[in-house]
């Protein structure tokens, strides 16, 4: 029994390969050569530059002569040539990237209270919260609570029933305004913060 159990693998082994062929390796193929372990990797020249269009001509006398031109002009008139061509040519001028809340990492702490008082004056997003209510009024408040917000019926009811809350964070000062009024025309009293 057990010769038998060890014989079967060896015949369907021998007609596997009647039917696929010898084992493929890479080691048996006559072309292979094996890489030699101390070979150094081979080093590419790479362009400094890629352009995937290919090289490009040189420029024209035209434009050669105007850039002696515009090289040969005192540093005041080529200042002004920069803006010009934006609005000639009407490109949009580039907005200066806002560094606020960068100064407590750069360690800014001379004129930090000056600092502090600037952004409160120039507060640009408010928050709007609910004080109080009428209990008359709560079914009003909830619906308009979901009129505004992403809230489904239960998580306006529990956000209207702890009051005081935030109803809304984060908006304009226009939407702030439009909130509470639609609030005090529901019977409740809301205000900005």
């Amino acid at each position: 029994m057990k010769l038998i159990a060890r014989l079967r693998p060896v015949q369907t082994c021998t007609a596997l390969r009647e039917i696929i062929g010898p084992l493929q390796s890479r080691s048996f193929q006559p072309d292979f050569v094996p890489r030699d372990p101390n070979a150094k990797p081979i080093r590419y020249k790479y362009p400094d530059v890629y352009d995937p269009y290919g090289p490009r001509p040189p420029p024209s006398d035209k434009i050669v002569q105007l850039a002696e031109r515009i090289a040969a002009l005192p540093s005041e008139e080529r200042r002004q040539i920069g803006p010009l061509l934006r609005e000639i040519l009407r490109h949009p001028t580039l907005k200066q990237i806002s560094v606020e809340g960068m100064e407590g990492a750069m360690g800014g702490a001379a004129g930090g209270p000056a600092k502090a008082e600037e952004k409160k004056a120039e507060k640009t997003a408010f928050d709007v919260k609910l004080e109080k209510f009428d209990a008359a009024a709560k079914i009003k408040v909830i619906k308009e609570v979901r009129s505004f917000t992403s809230l489904g019926l239960k998580e306006a009811k529990d956000l209207v029933e702890k009051v005081p809350a935030i109803l809304k964070q984060g908006v304009t000062k226009e939407e702030a305004n439009e909130i509470i009024e639609k609030i005090k025309a529901a019977g409740g009293v809301a205000v900005m913060e």
